[in-house]
């Protein structure tokens, strides 16, 4: 059975879909049509929200293409992509945020502007041809090939995803995430706080901790790391603190692990401390200038396994590997950052501090002062940090490491990324301010 799914799979791909475009391409491209197309989810994802919120009363022809290919019989899903080649042959603005294997299934016509959103910040885990099993071996094609514009959270990312993508550098601009656009919303983030202790009311007066940690294999056969430790810390910690367990999609689809059903992206604001592992949500989280603790049970096995962008020990957060060192870490970031911050801070109400300018990219000094700033940070550290507080033992929260890191990774994102993705495509006049 599964190498007949695969088989249809690449007949679909490789045959039937090409036919399907190359037969509505004959018609005249729809001036001012916009397409949002995604294969991963029920409703318009996360990642293209505010790009769409900003177009959706624009008077253009804006369509949503958005389904959960994962969930759809076959013959469902093969009169959805025979509806959705038309739109896309027929599209002047395609948005899409995460592999979307429709959309790479034949040559775009060069009337058509296919912009990747993408849905990380940053740079962590190795990805698409830099892992091991991304993509499918095999896949036969260029999957990243018909991107127009693909964006990204900081210029340090660019050279990273050209390669890891085989993507020429030029079409590749770190304009910033759209989506980190709402975490410098104040009315965004106050209904988020106001949603959650709303369904949640036995965490008020609790600190908070989001355990929000990425799965470990691939979509189809995920597998979580580190669950019963942390369920452990939960317990030890309970009087003080309010834990929130959010495992990835991938994972609840296949055995609900999370406690909590707000999205991830609307818990960041309540949050008092993040716990990850390798995980791109960390770099959402640094936008909020808040603590974090990094508990990486497999670590040695990860780097071996699958590998990273960056040193993962240098991230300027603790490195936890027991429950006995989570525990410990949790309290001590919880009683650091009462130490340091407001009574605003303390409740993870803090507004975003960065203040940029609205150039796409740095100057390439600044960004090797950047660079140069990170590895100054990670020897300091090296040459500082006891054996023992790298686990926990005695935590200090040092915002300058943390902001350095911050705007080497998440630079771009500023709160304007959205206005600048719409410029770059030429729907700049168009969006809703």
């Amino acid at each position: 059975m599964f190498q007949i799914k695969q088989f249809l799979k690449m007949f679909l791909q490789n045959a039937l879909l090409p036919l399907i475009y190359a037969w509505y391409a004959r018609r005249l491209v729809r001036k001012g049509s916009v397409l949002f197309a995604d294969g991963h989810h029920e409703e318009i994802p996360f990642s293209m929200r505010r790009v769409y919120e900003a177009l959706a009363d624009s008077g253009l022809q804006v369509q949503v293409c958005v389904r959960d290919f994962g969930r759809m019989s076959w013959g469902a899903l093969f009169r959805y992509l025979i509806w959705f080649m038309k739109q896309y042959a027929t599209s002047e603005y395609v948005f899409v945020c995460d592999y979307y294997l429709p959309a790479a299934s034949c040559r775009k016509r060069k009337e058509t502007t296919l912009v990747q959103l993408w849905h990380s910040c940053g740079l962590m885990k190795k990805i698409a041809y830099d892992a091991g099993d991304d993509i499918p071996k095999h896949y036969r094609g260029d999957m990243f090939g018909n991107y127009t514009y693909l964006t990204l959270s900081a210029p340090v990312c660019v050279p990273v995803h050209a390669k890891a993508l085989r993507m020429p550098q030029e079409r590749i601009r770190a304009t910033g995430i759209s989506r980190t656009d709402y975490y410098f919303d104040r009315e965004w983030n106050r209904r988020c706080r106001e949603q959650f202790y709303r369904r949640y009311p036995q965490a008020k007066g609790k600190k908070i901790a989001l355990w929000a940690p990425t799965f470990r294999g691939n979509a189809a056969m995920p597998r979580l790391e580190g669950l019963e430790a942390v369920q452990a810390a939960a317990a030890e910690l309970s009087d003080e603190w309010y834990f929130i367990l959010k495992a990835h999609p991938h994972i609840d689809a296949h055995t609900p692990v999370s406690n909590c059903e707000i999205p991830t992206e609307e818990l960041l604001t309540v949050a008092d401390v993040l716990i990850t592992d390798y995980s791109s949500i960390l770099f959402d989280y640094l936008l909020y200038r808040k603590p974090a603790v990094l508990f990486a049970p497999d670590l040695e096995q990860y780097v071996t396994n699958r590998g990273f962008y960056l040193d993962y020990r240098s991230i300027p957060y603790p490195l936890t590997q027991t429950v006995e060192e989570l525990t410990a870490a949790v309290r001590a970031c919880g009683r650091e950052w009462e130490n340091q911050g407001s009574d605003e801070q303390k409740r993870g109400t803090r507004r975003l501090e960065i203040q940029k300018s609205d150039e796409q990219e740095c100057e390439a000094q600044e960004l090797e002062d950047l660079k140069q700033k990170k590895q100054e940070c990670g020897a300091q550290k090296k040459t500082r940090r006891p054996e023992g507080q790298e686990r926990g033992d005695s935590i200090h929260i040092n915002m300058e490491e943390i902001d350095q890191f911050r705007e080497l990774y998440v630079g771009a994102c500023d709160g304007h990324a959205t206005q600048r993705i719409l410029e770059l495509v030429g729907l700049g006049a168009y969006a809703k301010k």
